[in-house]
């Protein structure tokens, strides 16, 4: 303890490791505690707390809101869970199961409760609105880094490579022009590393990537429990005009041009099984042919205007390849990675 707070006095008593007052305390005997007795004392069968908190924020990572709202602060002064039953159901077996996510994971998400769909009855939505009680599926946006692995993936670019250094993906130039101490340049990986899953973006402290920001990663300043969901225009502009997502629209472009040999609306009707897991509905499809139509009618006119869309990215095009078809279909493709339904978990 420093007396009157005076860094250079330390003349006041050493505070040393102990446990909070008010809950369980094992016999320890009279030695000094180190970390491991604060990893047993976590992970103890008397300790009710912890097992109860990470099945809460496991519930809110698969159904979007936890059996308590409260993911940080799950105790007295928070929210009582609505279904305090099942909450102390999920604990105990997550304990009795040696502490395995994966055993909870699979038995959440096989369970009839997960596998509903998420529209509701009238009457459903009158008793629960909140959808409080999981009598449906609550549909919710997807996290920064989960949208581009979709865009990823659907394109065939994703690297599924596990563990390894962090990767830069594309960055507008200058972004960090404001990063000193010392001064830093960011460069964007080439080959496979531009490619990874979000999960290996590079995190700059107070510079977070600009793609990851738009769709609400959290800065790491501080720590936070649960990230927001907001809905703004600048995330549409992303999916739009973000080099990652240009690039995985055309290399997806590539493949419904090589993959399906079919006419316009057997392609239209790939590319939504493909995104989408569904076939297009009507007025879709009518949308879509209309794309098609004008923007091959722009870049049969304009070749130049197809060679610099396809330009973006470091993917190469195949060798003989007609580019206009290309970039005519990059157009249905960019449409595809940016509806709503694509971004969003049902």
């Amino acid at each position: 303890m420093l007396p009157r707070g005076d860094w250079m006095n330390e003349s006041g008593e050493v505070v040393k490791p102990a446990l909070p007052h008010f809950l369980p305390q094992p016999d320890f005997g009279d030695r000094e505690l180190t970390r491991l007795d604060l990893a047993n004392w976590l992970v103890s069968r008397d300790n009710p707390l912890t097992a109860r908190t990470v099945m809460n924020r496991l519930w809110k990572q698969l159904f979007g809101t936890g059996l308590s709202k409260v993911l940080d602060d799950l105790g007295a002064q928070g929210e009582p869970p609505v279904n305090p039953e099942l909450l102390d159901w999920l604990a105990v077996e997550f304990m009795d199961s040696g502490w395995n996510m994966k055993h909870m994971v699979r038995g959440i998400v096989t369970s009839e409760t997960y596998k509903q769909v998420s529209t509701a009855s009238t009457e459903l939505k009158a008793v629960d609105p909140d959808n409080r009680l999981a009598g449906r599926q609550s549909p919710f946006r997807l996290d920064a880094e989960l949208i581009r692995d979709f865009a990823l993936s659907v394109s065939g670019l994703l690297d599924n490579k596990i563990g390894g250094a962090s990767v830069k993906p594309y960055q507008p130039d200058g972004y960090w022009e404001n990063l000193n101490f010392p001064v830093r340049q960011y460069v964007a990986d080439g080959g496979p590393a531009q490619y990874r899953r979000g999960l290996y973006t590079w995190w700059q402290r107070s510079f977070l990537h600009p793609s990851m920001l738009a769709f609400d990663a959290p800065s790491r300043e501080e720590c936070v429990a649960e990230r927001n969901r907001s809905n703004i225009p600048q995330q549409a502009l992303v999916l739009l005009n973000d080099p990652s997502y240009v690039e995985a629209a055309r290399v997806f472009a590539t493949r419904i041009v090589t993959e399906c040999q079919g006419d316009d609306s057997q392609r239209i009707a790939w590319a939504w099984q493909q995104a989408l897991q569904r076939d297009p509905r009507e007025e879709e499809m009518k949308v879509a042919l209309d794309l098609v139509a004008q923007h091959s009618k722009i870049y049969q006119e304009s070749p130049a205007a197809a060679d610099s869309l396809l330009a973006v990215g470091q993917t190469k095009l195949p060798e003989g390849i007609d580019k206009v078809q290309v970039a005519t279909w990059t157009h249905v493709a960019r449409v595809l990675l940016n509806l709503h339904e694509s971004i969003t978990r049902p």
